[in-house]
């Protein structure tokens, strides 16, 4: 017997009939003999449309009645779900991610986690019972509601399985597992039977959507064996865990991308050594998340920084710098959208270093403008036009032969 976390997102629970088909999935694996704690988000588009009626009621509506309101989308799935099971013959019990145990820092939007306590889960388990939590929500230790931001219910899936020692945590979502790159685009894109979790986390901090970057990093600090899986399709589908076992000689393991990508160059710093950090304070103090830096020397003592932001972010990031012109101490502002953000991950490119050389290669070939570069060990990105970045990812597939049949499939 084990213990499996099972995580289902908003598409795989947005009927009736789906969160009766989840349900079937859940009591099967039930019935090999695990016991099964189950997570769930709120049906389809409820989020989006709670938002929409606090926005119709408010321009600014405060964060804590937002976690009020936005918690209850939640509380609507753990009821049904379990409805669906106790008619399938199972008992089977619901909590909110409070009555789970789940606490949180005093954080309203985007709490982190600080403890679970299991006492209770622990015992409805051993009574034979399967749990389903609410995910993306907890309690602080005042008794608060709050929520844990873009990917909870991962987070909330993959915190469950850590504090409880599961054996898995399962996560199914409307695509098979972790591809080569995003399938919708690539037409050869390949399903990848396992990645490492540092690959895995550098392709969901570079845009690949299926997993977010807080639940792979939580999988990571508590060695939680991941699986994406379908929820619609009887088939395995991709493992998270700490050394990827498939093609050790497969240096790209996949290609990540995201558009709304702009950039933003501060010019003729008079100071650039104190420039810098006065440039970011600011930015962090407005929550605005800057994703590659480039730092240059121009003529005589005169500095330059390049940095890229969202491109919802834009016109607020100007107008910061602008406002705080004389602090900060430069002569001018260059801002460019309409950009794309183009990376290849592989733990193999460490110890290769053809590869960045082989990916600059391909986009000259295709005519491509490379604007900004960023590298680590593990990946390199690109920052070029936006009506580049479906060819660049195409072109990049093909030249590292992530699509050909070494990839692999079960």
């Amino acid at each position: 017997m084990g213990l499996i976390v099972q995580k289902f997102g908003g598409t795989s629970v947005g009927s009736v009939e789906k969160i009766r088909a989840a349900a079937r999935r859940s009591i099967a694996e039930k019935r090999k003999g695990n016991d099964i704690v189950i997570v769930v988000s709120a049906m389809g588009k409820t989020t989006d449309r709670l938002v929409e009626m606090a926005n119709e009621l408010s321009s600014t509506p405060e964060e804590r009645e937002m976690d009020m309101l936005l918690s209850t989308g939640e509380q609507v799935t753990i009821s049904l779900f379990a409805m669906a099971l106790k008619e399938l013959g199972e008992k089977a019990v619901s909590y909110t991610g409070g009555q789970a145990g789940i606490i949180t820092e005093p954080v309203h939007g985007t709490a982190r986690i600080k403890n679970i306590c299991t006492e209770k889960i622990h015992r409805d388990l051993s009574e034979g019972k399967m749990v389903v939590v609410a995910g993306f929500q907890g309690v602080t230790e005042q008794g608060e509601i709050t929520t844990l931001g873009r990917g909870g219910s991962d987070t909330t899936a993959v915190a469950l399985a850590a504090a409880l020692g599961a054996d898995k945590c399962e996560i199914y979502t409307d695509v098979p597992g972790v591809y080569t790159t995003d399938p919708r685009y690539v037409n050869n894109a390949r399903k990848l039977e396992d990645i490492s979790y540092d690959e895995m986390l550098e392709l969901a901090n570079l845009g690949a959507g299926v997993l977010h970057p807080r639940a792979v990093e939580y999988a990571k600090n508590y060695q939680v064996l991941l699986e994406v899986r379908s929820s619609s399709k009887q088939e395995n589908g991709t493992i998270i865990m700490e050394e990827s076992k498939m093609e050790e000689n497969l240096i790209v393991r996949g290609i990540a991308f995201e558009d709304g990508v702009a950039s933003i160059s501060v010019i003729g710093l008079k100071d650039p050594i104190r420039s810098m950090p006065k440039v970011f304070s600011l930015l962090a103090k407005q929550r605005v998340n800057v994703d590659i830096i480039i730092q240059n020397k121009t003529e005589g003592s005169l500095g330059e920084i390049s940095f890229t932001v969202s491109s919802r972010n834009l016109e607020e990031t100007l107008q910061v710098l602008q406002r705080h012109k004389s602090l900060i101490g430069y002569h001018r502002l260059e801002a460019e959208a309409g950009l794309a953000k183009v990376s290849i991950v592989g733990a193999g490119m460490v110890s290769n270093p053809g590869v960045a050389a082989q990916m600059f290669e391909v986009l000259a070939n295709q005519d491509i403008m490379v604007k900004m570069v960023s590298t680590s060990e593990i990946k390199v990105s690109t920052v070029l036009p936006d009506t580049d970045m479906v060819k660049a990812v195409e072109a990049l597939h093909e030249s590292y032969e992530l699509s050909a049949e070494t990839v692999g499939q079960r």
